[in-house]
């Protein structure tokens, strides 16, 4: 009996391995506002359709900037819009020896190199090139020359010792042939790596591995397969790629939606200069959870014919095909149309 259990219990493993899977990944540097509910519905209603599973994911890398409590509070904002997962909490920091493995993997295989630029030194370099949304490309000062992926048996160009060397950043060497990136949602995209991105960090100057090397390391343990954030993240996909490549992982490289943002009246993304928009706020001043659906319904593209009272209220009819493929606007009379009635 304990072996037919054993093996029973290997079978659901190897199914919930093979699954279609993806990942909630709030960030406890501050609320959740009507802009991130609109993104986690969206990922949580495709998932409930399709049959993904889902988990929670705490991205609690950004240590200077993180909130006590904010991650519970992400959790109780979600959980009263009736998102739910199915595995979870798992917080990053807690894999900081991946992170750290993976960085000595592209160490090994000649794909980086450290730089000692400051922000500053990068923004005042007068060759420093601009990408379409304004960002500073990396000017490959520190770059050596002739730099090209060289599988080595040792990091010897990193000495004494690249994991302990503070102060210097990790880059990674891009190239100049063409990326393709396919998206579910987004039109298909192309990148000319070195040109428009330039060479990205992996790891930053203390020591902590970069937005773009956690979320691939991450995303690749825990079996990430359909990935759907906000298109202001559209940039951070051919860099996450190139990783995937580097790392050996092209076979998983997770299926992309990425989604036009909620933005405020001046077109800028939702944030605290267009007022409180919260969850929390919402939720404490006695605004009820259908009511916030209801908003975030009507920026799905969907007309209801009911009031809603939890998310699972949207699985029948929600379709991606009618998500406005431009940015929704945050009003005035959407906030006035929210706290009807509450007043």
């Amino acid at each position: 009996m304990g072996q037919a259990w054993s093996i029973a219990g290997q079978c659901i493993a190897t199914m919930r391995l093979n699954m279609e899977t993806t990942r909630l990944a709030p960030s406890p540097t501050g609320a959740l506002h009507l802009g991130n509910a609109r993104t986690f519905l969206v990922n949580w209603l495709l998932a409930r359709q399709k049959g993904w599973r889902i988990i929670l994911r705490i991205d609690d890398l950004d240590g200077p900037r993180i909130k006590q409590q904010a991650d519970q509070a992400a959790m109780e904002d979600l959980a009263w819009l009736g998102i739910d997962w199915d595995q979870g909490p798992v917080y990053q920091s807690a894999h900081r020896e991946i992170h750290h493995q993976a960085i000595e993997r592209l160490v090994n295989g000649g794909w980086v190199y450290p730089c000692t630029c400051s922000r500053k030194d990068i923004e005042l370099a007068a060759s420093a090139p601009h990408a379409t949304d304004g960002a500073t490309i990396y000017p490959e000062t520190c770059r050596p020359k002739n730099a090209q992926p060289v599988i080595t048996a040792q990091p010897s160009a990193l000495t004494p010792d690249w994991r302990i060397n503070g102060g210097a950043a990790l880059r990674f060497i891009t190239q100049d042939q063409p990326l393709v990136v396919d998206d579910h949602f987004a039109a298909g995209q192309v990148y000319i790596p070195r040109r428009q991105l330039g060479d990205f960090v992996v790891r930053k100057n203390d020591l902590l591995p970069s937005y773009q090397l956690a979320t691939v390391v991450d995303d690749q343990q825990m079996g990430i397969t359909q990935v759907v954030r906000g298109d202001d993240l559209l940039d951070s996909t051919p860099r996450q790629i190139l990783l995937y490549q580097a790392l050996g992982w092209e076979k998983k490289i997770p299926q992309y939606y990425h989604l036009p943002l909620v933005v405020g009246t001046d077109g800028r993304r939702l944030a605290k200069r267009h007022g409180d928009t919260r969850l929390s706020s919402y939720r404490q001043s006695g605004v009820s959870a259908g009511r916030v659906l209801e908003l975030l319904a009507r920026w799905c593209g969907l007309r209801l014919d009911r009031p809603l009272g939890c998310a699972a209220d949207l699985l029948e009819q929600f379709d991606l095909t009618k998500l406005p493929a431009e940015p929704m606007v945050f009003t005035e009379s959407d906030e006035a149309w929210l706290r009807r009635g509450v007043w």
